[in-house]
């Protein structure tokens, strides 16, 4: 304590009745240099800077099966450090390119990959799509529309309301999916979801950082799959945002071998052909 007062002390007196500073001798050759003195006070104690956060691991893909509140969700979960989603459409329609997700993934270098967005019965796409740069479709406004899949030009990649992207953001992103409704926004379920038309449903899962899941849930409502998923997690992680995308017998995904607890194909007989693929692939 003493140290710390004589200095302040001193400070404020040589302030008052400035004096000239004393003259440096030059040192003698061969002798020590005094190094300057940093006041202890300058720096914090080592008790309060916080330790290095450590980079959490990258976990490889793989195959989730968990029941929550009766319904089986089925799906991959992945990190994005390490593997990433690309939207595959189809410019001429359902089965111009692809039959279904399984060929759709093979052709294009995937380990895995999902039915995506909605459609008309002409087969053009249900909102905006963006694959590989190239647009189609256009802003759907309904429910069915109201959340996005992107992927912006840097490779940074979210789950987020259409409102908060906006179509010229859209229009700007190098890959990107409009579908609906939102299930779960900000860890919180989203309300007013349809309570009376049960499915079998397909959705995309983000932990708000590089945990991503896709798959499917057996059949029920809408209602009941934002509540299942704000009850618990198919990947194990935290939600913070679900994106319903298109189901029924459109319904249709596809894990490869190679992923661990592969393979793994949910696809009905009578499943309808869809225009677009979410697709993932490694980095």
């Amino acid at each position: 304590m003493r140290f710390f007062i004589w200095p302040a002390a001193f400070l404020s007196l040589t302030a008052c009745f400035p004096a000239k500073p004393p003259a440096v001798k030059p040192s003698a050759p061969g002798a020590a240099v005094a190094k300057p003195q940093v006041a202890a006070a300058s720096l914090p104690p080592p008790s309060v800077l916080p330790p290095p956060r450590p980079a959490s691991p990258v976990t490889p893909p793989r195959v989730t099966i968990r029941e929550i509140s009766g319904i089986t969700f089925e799906g991959v979960s992945f990190d994005s450090r390490s593997h990433r989603l690309r939207v595959v459409d189809q410019p001429g329609g359902p089965t111009s390119r692809f039959a279904d997700s399984s060929s759709a993934a093979k052709a294009n270098g995937g380990i895995a990959a999902v039915n995506a967005g909605f459609f008309t019965p002409e087969g053009a796409p249900l909102g905006l799509v963006v694959s590989d740069g190239k647009i189609s479709g256009s802003w759907n406004t309904s429910s069915l529309g109201s959340g996005v899949w992107y992927e912006a030009p840097g490779g940074g990649n979210a789950i987020t309301r259409r409102e908060t992207l906006g179509r010229p953001g859209a229009a700007a992103m190098s890959g990107l999916l409009q579908a609906g409704p939102l299930l779960i926004e900000n860890h919180r379920p989203v309300s007013g979801l349809e309570a009376t038309k049960p499915s079998v449903r397909m959705l995309i899962l983000w932990d708000g950082g590089t945990g991503w899941w896709i798959g499917r849930g057996s059949t029920c409502t809408l209602a009941q799959l934002g509540s299942a998923l704000a009850g618990g997690s198919p990947a194990g992680w935290p939600i913070r945002s679900a994106l319903n995308l298109d189901g029924g017998r459109s319904s249709d995904l596809w894990i490869s071998e190679s992923v661990s607890g592969g393979p793994l194909l949910r696809r009905s007989p009578w499943n309808r052909p869809v225009r677009n693929f979410l697709v993932l692939v490694p980095r």
